[in-house]
């Protein structure tokens, strides 16, 4: 299994980091990039509507429902 790779984004106006393994970040580049919006903006729509669950999980499970979108 791939290691980790720790991305620094600027969300909500403040800085963050987020630790995904490189499938769930090609992803959701392929998301941003369908909706027209950069990587931080999409991971911004993500932490909206996380509903206090840990924003990397939050990222692991938009990136799987794309994927799964895809897939139909």
């Amino acid at each position: 299994m791939s290691g980790l790779v720790k991305r620094s984004l600027l969300v909500a106006g403040h800085s963050t980091s987020v630790a995904l393994e490189p499938e769930f970040w090609t992803a959701l580049d392929a998301m941003a990039s369908r909706r027209g919006v950069p990587l931080s903006a999409l991971v911004a729509e993500i932490d909206a509507v996380r509903a206090g669950r840990p924003l990397a999980s939050a990222c692991r499970v938009a990136a799987l429902g794309f994927a799964q979108a895809g897939d139909s």
